[in-house]
């Protein structure tokens, strides 16, 4: 029940925040931000086992590997884009979070591009000539 853990850490950091806001806003932000870092943590070993099942199911399906690596760095960067957009959001940088998150958006797009050639040579093929 690791959703319990989860809450229960977002619950006390929010307490903590709510009261530590008023006097101290820069170590209610840290408390934010380190929150944020625990909780991914937590997730880490979760993730590691999606990514090692999906690995398989490539090996079985006999998928490249380029395209697995391919799409679970588009999946990371998506992820790491709206964590550090959320901690930004947080400090009241509503800009930068826009920021990191057009950033995350125009890397994934550059990863997609053999993907999506790929399928495109692929349809071409499959058309009537």
């Amino acid at each position: 029940m690791e959703i319990i853990q989860v809450v229960g850490l977002a619950l006390i950091a929010t307490v903590l925040i709510l009261v530590i806001k008023e006097q101290k806003p820069m170590f209610a932000f840290l408390i934010a931000a380190a929150a944020g870092v625990v909780i991914f943590m937590l997730l880490i070993g979760k993730i590691g086992a999606v990514i090692e099942v999906l690995k398989r199911l490539a090996e079985q399906s006999g998928m490249e590997s380029i395209y697995l690596k391919t799409v679970l760095k588009i999946i990371g960067i998506a992820y790491i884009a709206e964590f550090g957009a959320q901690i930004v959001r947080d400090a009241g940088q509503e800009s930068i979070a826009s920021k990191i998150e057009l950033a995350g958006k125009v890397l994934i797009l550059v990863l997609a591009i053999p993907i999506i050639s790929i399928i495109i040579e692929t349809v071409m093929k499959l058309m009537p000539v």
